[in-house]
């Protein structure tokens, strides 16, 4: 009897266990930090820097150093341009002055790490996506890649090596900095698809990618939400 009631607890606590991870591995919801980086990323792409200065102190507030919202703000600007980028980083500076004037000493975080490797940036941004995507980059160019070569240069050179190679961001928070601004922007719908596929890729969960659409929702519009969230359904449906 005592062995029997034994072996049922620990069946118990075996199934609560496998039952724990399986939750770990199937995330339904974004980390504080990342909720934040949604609402920042798409507020920027937006150019809504009312708005974004509150986005930025609860972003702070919930844990994220500033060298991170830096990092995603400089991300940003391969999908939005430099002006947003750099409204934004100024927009930052006065909501870390503000703070400063309160006495809030804000954590400064980890700065990139050197690149070492002597590979070409072509080589290294190649690899980059090649991780990101889970597909060879062989075979002959296609589509805008052959048509205009120096662009698809440009992108492994400079967004898959030089930002995408830069730490002080993990790729699924890129990722949902990327997503943020494209659905933000609208009319990028190819774009869109492909990184939410990245998304995906580097971890990141269809609950927790509607949980993105959710914020841009209530963010900057009901309309681009709805649009991201086509995109998803759309994606979801052809790929399961």
């Amino acid at each position: 009897m005592r062995i029997a009631f034994f072996g049922m607890i620990v069946s118990w606590f075996i199934a609560t266990q496998l039952n724990a991870q399986n939750q770990m591995n199937q995330q339904t919801t974004l980390s504080p930090t990342q909720q934040r980086i949604v609402v920042i990323s798409a507020l920027t792409a937006k150019g809504d820097l009312q708005k974004l200065q509150p986005a930025l102190h609860t972003g702070l507030d919930a844990g994220l150093t500033v060298n991170e919202i830096k990092e995603v703000l400089v991300h940003l600007y391969a999908y939005c341009g430099f002006p947003r980028s750099i409204r934004g980083l100024q927009t930052l500076m006065t909501v870390l002055d503000e703070r400063k004037k309160k006495g809030i000493t804000d954590k400064m975080g980890k700065a990139a790490s050197p690149i070492t490797s002597r590979e070409s940036k072509y080589e290294r941004g190649k690899k980059t996506l090649e991780q990101l995507t889970g597909q060879p980059e062989t075979g002959p160019k296609k589509g805008y890649a052959a048509f205009s070569p120096e662009i698809e240069v440009f992108l492994k050179e400079h967004l898959f090596a030089d930002l995408f190679e830069r730490d002080v961001l993990s790729y699924s928070d890129r990722e949902l900095t990327t997503i943020s601004v494209l659905a933000s922007i609208g009319s990028v719908e190819p774009m869109l698809q492909s990184h939410l596929g990245i998304c995906l890729h580097v971890g990141l969960t269809e609950p927790q990618l509607k949980q993105a659409f959710d914020l841009i929702g209530m963010s900057i519009g009901t309309a681009e939400a709805q649009a991201g969230r086509a995109v998803l359904t759309q994606l979801i449906a052809s790929t399961y």
